[in-house]
């Protein structure tokens, strides 16, 4: 495969993992306190694992399932983002980091981090405050092997997940009454979030026409 090809094809994927993201925010409040389980398998957001967590601890989801269903989301962005690094290189973090002087300081630490102790950040990426995408794309272009990030890459996701639903496990019940609240008036809050996103849509649709004229 071309460099290329190959290119374009990871920019494919990171663009389609952006959409899906997208497409997938109305389902949130909807699905947080009826299939939390279900939401994490669609998203593997936070809310959702505790939730599912807090199901487990009432005696309504099995742990087993809950551990296991946002695994696969979680590793695909990573997996994603260590393959752009390979890539592109370090370049890539002034692509993902372009914007306010905060964001350039975490990334510039994400950086320092990731090509320092290598190994260690990646497993522990979820955890660490700095945003997990560079320490992934930093893991890529120092030469970390697809087997190895893999292997780090999933025993962190599934650190991560083992200490959300944890967490959710330990608040019980409170958190499945704030999950079943949201869910009541779930598909007002889902179409809210949609009008959001068409929202910021119209609005960035102008200038990214613009900038592209620019550009030429």
């Amino acid at each position: 495969m071309t460099q290329q090809r190959a290119r374009g094809l990871c920019l494919a994927g990171l663009a389609l993992t952006g959409i899906y993201s997208w497409v997938t925010l109305p389902l949130a409040p909807s699905l947080i306190g009826s299939h939390p389980v279900l939401l994490e398998a669609l998203r593997g957001s936070i809310s959702s694992m505790i939730t599912a967590g807090a199901l487990v601890r009432v005696g309504h989801a099995a742990l087993p399932l809950v551990l296991l269903a946002p695994v696969l989301t979680l590793l695909k962005s990573g997996l994603l983002l260590w393959w752009a690094g390979r890539l592109w290189g370090p370049s890539l973090a002034h692509m993902l980091a372009r914007g306010s002087s905060l964001a350039q300081r975490r990334s510039e630490r994400a950086i320092r981090w990731g090509e320092r102790y290598g190994s260690w950040t990646v497993v522990f990426a979820y955890f660490l405050p700095v945003p997990s995408g560079l320490i992934y794309a930093a893991a890529g272009w120092t030469g970390m092997s697809l087997r190895r990030v893999l292997a780090l890459d999933l025993l962190g996701t599934s650190l991560w997940i083992l200490a959300v639903v944890a967490l959710g496990y330990s608040i019980g019940s409170p958190a499945v009454k704030v999950a079943k609240a949201i869910n009541h008036y779930g598909l007002l809050i889902s179409l809210a979030l949609l009008g959001v996103v068409l929202l910021i849509g119209i609005v960035r649709s102008p200038r990214l026409s613009l900038a592209d004229e620019q550009a030429e």
